[in-house]
């Protein structure tokens, strides 16, 4: 029979795995976005569901711009829904709502959504564009309440990152006919991820004492058809387990709704501001984007 002092000993560890479960989804916003300089918009849609076939990843979320939709924009986010993936309201033409005024960011939102309910997969998940809610409590309240008469969640990010501006970078040297190094290309897209990751990670240790179910933003781009295979990859060999989207959001984050402006970091960065944690310490350095681009001039990814 164990023992009372091994007993405990057997639970504590299993609180502490539980505790520092590493679980994440995988999001994509800005769907279907437009040819690339590598992919027109279809190719890059067959391979990314390929590869999430291939490795085994049988859902992840494409928030889409229904502003984008035409007949090879609707053709690709049925492809998405029907290979089992998720098409979620990213607004219809991706405003700032400070430039448009509340009232037009909700209409917008509902033009979205009229457009986006008929594809196969579709959630009631909105995802903020610049994932800003508002510069004021007034304006930030009246959206949320909006949401939530429209039966919609927040379809929130725990780690936020600069994926869309290495692949500015990416698609600028492409037009400018420049030697690209690909092997380290690969590298850094998915050093800046890892880093994004293990930065909101600490960040989620330290404020709420465990690891959620993250929610990792990316954008549909050329990167993320190059390069998903190997950061699916390198996330399972760092012990991460990728989960759905559906799942990440039944966390107890997700019922959590931070009473602070500063959400444009994410969910763990807004309810460590709540708890008192300084801004500054809810930014990683790599979220800027004069660095990358030294970053990328000192590793001579481009010639």
């Amino acid at each position: 029979m164990i023992s009372a002092k091994n007993l405990l000993t057997c639970l504590l560890l299993f609180q502490s795995l539980f505790n520092f479960a590493q679980e994440i989804a995988l999001t994509f916003d800005d769907a279907p976005r437009s040819d690339g300089g590598l992919y027109t918009g279809l190719k890059r849609s067959e391979i990314l569901i390929k590869k999430l076939e291939q490795y085994n990843v049988p859902q992840v979320a494409f928030f889409a711009n229904s502003g984008k939709l035409d007949a090879v924009g609707e053709l690709r986010l049925k492809m998405y829904g029907q290979a089992g993936h998720i098409i979620a309201n990213h607004s219809h033409t991706h405003p700032h709502i400070h430039d448009v005024g509340v009232e037009n960011f909700i209409d917008d939102i509902k033009e979205a959504h009229q457009a986006l309910n008929q594809f196969p997969g579709f959630r009631p998940w909105f995802r903020f564009p610049f994932l800003e809610e508002g510069r004021d409590e007034n304006t930030r309240d009246q959206i949320r309440s909006a949401l939530d008469d429209m039966g919609y969640i927040n379809g929130y990010v725990t780690v936020d990152n600069y994926d869309y501006y290495l692949e500015f970078l990416y698609q600028q040297a492409l037009k400018e006919n420049k030697k690209i190094n690909y092997d380290l290309l690969q590298e850094l897209y998915i050093e800046h991820l890892w880093e994004s990751i293990q930065f909101y990670q600490k960040i989620a240790l330290k404020t709420l004492g465990r690891s959620p179910k993250h929610v990792l933003l990316l954008h549909e781009n050329d990167l993320a058809a190059l390069f998903l295979d190997d950061l699916i990859s390198f996330l399972r060999g760092e012990g991460w387990l990728i989960i759905s989207p559906e799942e990440a959001y039944k966390d107890p984050i997700a019922q959590h709704i931070p009473k602070v402006l500063m959400n444009g970091q994410g969910r763990v960065a807004a309810i460590a501001k709540e708890k008192g944690m300084a801004g500054k310490d809810l930014v990683q350095k790599s979220e800027d984007e004069q660095y990358l681009k030294d970053y990328f001039i000192k590793k001579k990814v481009f010639r």
